[in-house]
């Protein structure tokens, strides 16, 4: 049975059904859905790429940015970094690679756990890390794990999948069926989706919808509650309460495949991503009530150059042996770092707990605040 069968049964045996379960169903159905069965949607020949898949400079950066963190927790004799939907490995096996050759104290403390809902994913990584497995630096994950005591937690575009409810002034959205299709019906909207309006966004305006991530939410609370000493690293599209109420940001769900964007969740249930831009101010009022330190909303363009400048880029050009490999290069890393390419489009959210406030000016990714620090 199909996953469009599916979510039509469970229509026609309920009801119409928040459009979060219907957009929960079609991406991580355990059998069927976008993530579960899929393990070809990444990359140029995929349905969408991230930065990892433009060039290993992104995971050597953060390598070096994760050795600095753990200089900066008095280099603990192990140290965890738990990446968050790590899709094909790429990034895993950047930092992986680039610390042994660059950092290589950080390196023999580093255990890397990788969490992976997706069951062909999972296969993957454990089939590309094995070796890394049998010796016990690397770990690959179903769910969030008991973190030991240093921890860096990183999640790259991991929010922006989870499942969203969405409220217009006519109410929340449900999906009903019509003719044998998918079609939109408001009901009122329960009390949950209200409150994260109020604490966190904007009630929507006639002709307008906002979405309210209840998923996102209860998957930030769980990994704060889990770090005892470290650092959070959120990287993703996204706005702030301020920014809605500038009226932008309203409305951002869109889908994706074989790179094109369209805003019809219907069309291809299952066949096709379907994201919605993170709400950074609930991500961050969450990491302050399990008393993390919030430092100030980055873009990636300034997390990267900030790394980058100490060595004129080094980690960039390393391997670059003729001025042809250089410029090729340097256009992937303009297009990680430039707003016309993914530079301003992704912001950087940096959290920590249990560090000395002074230390945290020794980050070279936090450069363009060290005025607030």
């Amino acid at each position: 049975m199909s996953v469009s069968d599916k979510i039509k049964m469970e229509i026609s045996e309920r009801g119409p059904i928040p459009f979060s379960r219907y957009m929960e169903m079609c991406l991580y159905d355990p059998e069927d859905g976008y993530y579960s069965r899929n393990a070809e949607q990444f990359g140029k020949a995929g349905d969408f790429y991230t930065s990892s898949d433009v060039h290993a400079v992104y995971g050597r950066l953060l390598a070096r940015q994760f050795d600095e963190m753990w200089r900066t927790l008095d280099r603990p004799a192990e140290i965890e970094v738990v990446e968050l939907g790590p899709g094909r490995g790429l990034f895993a096996q950047d930092v992986l690679d680039w610390s042994a050759k660059k950092f290589p104290e950080f390196s023999e403390c580093l255990r890397y756990v990788m969490v992976e809902s997706s069951p062909a994913l999972r296969r993957r990584l454990e089939e590309r890390f094995a070796s890394q497995m049998a010796a016990d630096q690397v770990e690959v994950l179903e769910c969030m794990p008991s973190m030991g005591e240093d921890t860096i937690v990183f999640a790259n575009e991991y929010f922006d999948a989870m499942p969203v409810d969405i409220l217009s002034s006519e109410g929340q959205l449900h999906v009903d069926i019509k003719h044998q299709r998918f079609t939109d019906v408001f009901l009122p909207a329960n009390s949950e989706c209200l409150e994260y309006l109020d604490r966190y966004s904007v009630h929507p305006e006639p002709g307008e919808r906002v979405e309210a991530c209840l998923a996102a939410s209860t998957a930030m609370d769980q990994i704060c509650s889990g770090i005892r000493r470290g650092f959070l690293i959120v990287v993703d599209y996204g706005y702030t309460r301020a920014e809605q109420l500038e009226g932008r940001h309203r409305g951002t769900l869109m889908t994706y495949r074989q790179h094109s964007a369209s805003p019809n969740p219907y069309e291809a249930p299952a066949e096709q991503d379907i994201t919605a831009h993170v709400n950074f101010t609930a991500l961050a009022a969450i990491a302050e009530k399990h008393g993390l330190k919030v430092e100030p909303l980055l873009t990636q363009s300034q997390l990267l150059l900030g790394i980058g400048e100490t060595t004129q880029f080094a980690d960039v050009f390393e391997d670059c042996r003729m001025p042809q490999e250089r410029a090729k290069v340097g256009l992937q890393l303009k297009h990680l770092v430039t707003p016309s390419g993914m530079g301003e489009t992704f912001h950087v959210l940096v959290c920590s707990k249990n560090v000395e406030r002074s230390r945290l000016a020794d980050l070279a990714g936090l450069g363009f605040i060290k005025s607030r620090i």
